[in-house]
């Protein structure tokens, strides 16, 4: 064997590592740049607006900018119009949980990669992804029945799962594509989702009929099948029927209503914290036990009236998050005009933040503040989780509702408006 080999055997090891080496650090460094081009921010739904504000995740929560939402109106107008079974659907909606209004924007997230939102539209009954760059539609996907409610998204921000309430299904969407991956029964009219950490499993809660009259405690049967649905999240299974309305009656609670409205689980799972419809507080259910193990009354205003049939689409008190720690609870006291932030541990209530019909509570960015949406007064406000006291109030469209965590481009500073 020649003599020279080894050496050009040893130099050419040395330039493929090299070669290599080059191209991871090129991967990273585009990686990297890939990362520090995207940007926190908070997306705030106006729901009789048909837009959706931008505003910063952290400190001063000053708009980013604003996304026109509802970019086809004339050609989904066209389209109900000409449908008359539509357009009922679209007139109830508009006199019932609508308070009067169209709801264009229910729930919203962002694509992993900042370029798009995707956004459920009620009065539409569907789900669209909006190019954030242009304003355009990526893709629209028409839920079954006549009406698109919560939203979620799952850990690894590929997967989208909406509720469509009046069909009592949950469908689950590619992010990127509007293709439908997978479809699940739920109770009557399903309502908030929630994806586990891990991605395996989907909650649905149900909430049945919540713009009837028959808001008595004797009448609540007439308000429909009510329950939670445990589903796997690949297959689309059911793995687990959970009814409140046993737990409620085990600990005495037979006036409570079973429909589980806004919920949060604790960092690890093993709690679930939620609202239930006409009750000015919140529940504690123990996941391994299946038993509600704590019950938190909060404060009445008593300016509220005692009249349910004047409360909002059955609710009393509707939104709650919990800091990243696990330690506290922020609570939006809907028709009680006020949030406020509770020790997990002791259940203690803070300060009363007074606030305009508050509507969802979510977590900041950095996990120091509560936001909530007020819908009566159009704007968000920042509660300190550490103080329970207000920090600041940001306006924003005609009626917010739920507030998400996404990313956009670095450089992006609002749709165009035509």
């Amino acid at each position: 064997m020649p003599a020279f080999r080894p050496r050009h055997l040893c130099s050419a090891a040395a330039a493929l590592i090299l070669t290599v080496t080059a191209a991871t650090a090129a991967g990273a460094a585009t990686d990297s740049s890939s990362a520090a081009a995207l940007r926190e921010v908070m997306f705030v739904g106006n729901n009789w607006d048909g837009t959706a504000d931008v505003i910063k995740s952290t400190g001063d929560f000053a708009k980013v900018g604003r996304i026109n939402v509802i970019p086809d109106k004339d050609a989904r107008m066209a389209e109900i119009n000409a449908d008359p079974i539509k357009w009922i659907y679209f007139m109830a909606i508009r006199n019932g949980v609508g308070e009067g209004h169209d709801q264009f924007v229910d729930d919203m997230y962002s694509t992993p990669d900042g370029k798009s939102v995707v956004v459920s539209r009620p009065s539409f009954a569907d789900v669209v992804s909006i190019d954030l760059a242009t304003g355009s539609i990526n893709w629209r996907f028409p839920v079954s029945g006549y009406r698109s409610d919560h939203m979620a998204v799952s850990p690894d921000g590929t997967r989208v799962a909406v509720s469509a309430s009046t069909a009592n299904t949950v469908h689950v969407l590619d992010i990127n594509t509007g293709k439908q991956l997978g479809s699940f029964a739920t109770g009557d009219k399903p309502h908030e989702n929630i994806f586990t950490k891990d991605g395996k499993y989907i909650w649905n809660m149900a909430i049945g009929d919540v713009n009837t009259s028959l808001d008595d405690p004797a009448w609540d049967w007439t308000k429909g099948d009510r329950h939670i649905t445990v589903v796997d999240a690949t297959t689309y299974k059911q793995v687990k029927i959970i009814d409140m309305r046993d737990r409620l009656d085990a600990i005495g609670l037979t006036n409570f209503s079973d429909a589980v409205r806004p919920a949060v689980f604790s960092p690890d799972e093993s709690k679930l914290y939620f609202q239930v419809s006409f009750f000015n507080g919140f529940l504690e259910y123990d996941v391994a036990s299946d038993k509600i193990t704590r019950v938190k009354t909060l404060p009445k205003n008593p300016a509220t009236s005692e009249d349910r049939t004047t409360w909002v689409n059955d609710s009393r008190h509707h939104g709650i998050s919990m800091n990243p720690a696990g330690t506290k609870l922020c609570v939006a006291g809907t028709m009680d005009d006020y949030a406020t932030v509770v020790d997990r541990t002791t259940l203690q209530e803070g300060p009363l933040v007074t606030a305009s019909k508050p509507y969802w509570a979510t977590v900041s960015g950095d996990g120091k503040d509560c936001i909530i949406s007020e819908s009566g007064a159009d704007q968000v406000t920042a509660i300190d989780f550490a103080t329970g006291q207000k920090v600041t109030s940001v306006s924003v469209g005609d009626h917010p509702q739920r507030v998400r965590l996404g990313h956009v481009q670095a450089d992006w500073s609002g749709t165009p408006t035509s």
